[in-house]
């Protein structure tokens, strides 16, 4: 049985423990400083221990409060990384010293200075694989096999878009911090412009150019105002109650319109290639319910292309024939099928199988692209890339 150490065990790799499991992998460790929430979460098959603790039972999982202590005590056969995103680069580079397999959370880094850093682990890269699902999901690979085919011709336009339909979570949640995600161009737009990436295969980025808006999501409540002490929550579209009566989950405490309430509420990408080509991108916070979507249109001179993530469907039109057809690929769960596949390359990696299918080298490249496009907006600019 492979031994895994977990740092950081929040709701997305709680999510991703039973494919490990799955794959045959056991849980041994957890090191997070919610020791009591870690408890609450592993019952009875979990034990509380720290720097300075000798034995217990290996058929338990050992709760740490820290990172450090964890490493330190247990021997595992691979590490996987949740944390907050401000703590991927870190922690990576506090795991790497172990050499063993270490599946990393996105965005891999939310600053130029945590990027260089990460850099020094490229040559150990086979063995790191990022959480890039939507690249791995049965929809993107079906889409890159006829994009490959030829017969679209060669992809000389590409317009992508996500609009995230419970995009109320990135203001009242933690999320609402962008100092501890690098904003969303890093938390969301990581993921669209890896699997972009992975659909035009050898094509290079040279420069791009952004902007961004925060339209809705602000206001002047009080820093830190919570929901439920709120006196205005009769007219609050954003209210519990009000969400209730709408048919949409609260999805977090802290009230959007706080003064402390950061990140975008929408933004726009245009990446120049190195062919002379472009891609467009847009992503938007406030839509709800069947407004939300997730995809992209592809088009060469042959034929055109498009498909959405959230319907897993995708429309082919052909230009000099009478001819449109449409595949409907299925989900197979989470990010279209992507986290189960995440999941089954990474414990190939640990048992010395397979290398990694979504290597170190592509969250880097990708997370370039979206400090860029930070960057970009802000300074209202181009940037080279």
């Amino acid at each position: 049985m492979y031994r895994l150490g977990i740092i950081g065990c929040g709701s997305r790799m709680s999510g991703l423990l039973p494919h490990f499991r799955h794959e045959g992998l056991t849980i041994a460790a957890v090191a997070d400083p919610r020791v009591g929430d870690m408890q609450e979460k592993f019952g009875a098959a979990a034990v509380v221990c720290s720097s300075d603790s000798t034995e217990h039972d290996s058929q338990l999982v050992a709760l740490y409060p820290d990172a450090e202590s964890m490493l330190a005590s247990e021997r595992l056969d691979g590490i996987c990384i949740g944390t907050r995103c401000s703590l991927h680069t870190p922690m990576a580079l506090l795991a790497a010293w172990r050499g063993i397999p270490i599946f990393l959370e996105k965005p891999v880094s939310t600053s130029w200075e945590q990027l260089k850093a990460l850099s020094e682990l490229l040559p150990s890269s086979d063995s790191i694989v990022v959480s890039f699902p939507l690249r791995r999901s049965a929809i993107a690979e079906t889409v890159k096999q006829i994009v490959d085919s030829g017969e679209l011709g060669e992809i000389e336009h590409i317009q992508a878009w996500n609009n995230v339909f419970y995009g109320r979570g990135y203001y009242k949640k933690w999320y609402r911090d962008d100092s501890e995600t690098g904003g969303l161009f890093l938390q969301k737009t990581t993921h669209d412009f890896d699997y972009i990436s992975y659909l035009l295969g050898d094509r290079k980025p040279v420069r791009l150019c952004a902007v961004e808006s925060k339209q809705i999501y602000k206001g002047d409540m009080p820093a830190g105002q919570r929901c439920a002490d709120c006196t205005r929550q009769r007219e609050c579209p954003e209210s519990p109650k009000n969400l209730e009566r709408a048919g949409e989950p609260p999805n977090g405490e802290y009230c959007c319109f706080a003064l402390d309430t950061g990140n975008q509420d929408s933004g726009s990408v245009i990446i120049e290639y190195d062919t002379g080509m472009h891609v467009v991108y847009s992503q938007n916070f406030f839509v709800r319910k069947g407004a939300g979507s997730r995809g992209a249109r592809l088009m060469g001179y042959r034929g055109t292309l498009e498909f959405d993530f959230n319907t897993n469907r995708i429309e082919v039109w052909k230009h000099f024939e009478d001819k449109h057809y449409t595949i409907d690929v299925g989900s197979g769960g989470g990010h279209s099928g992507g986290d189960a596949r995440l999941c089954e390359n990474f414990a190939a990696v640990v048992r010395g199988e397979e290398k990694s299918l979504t290597t170190l080298a592509d969250g880097i490249a990708s997370a370039r692209l979206c400090l860029a496009a930070r960057d970009s907006a802000r300074e209202h600019r181009f940037i080279e890339v």
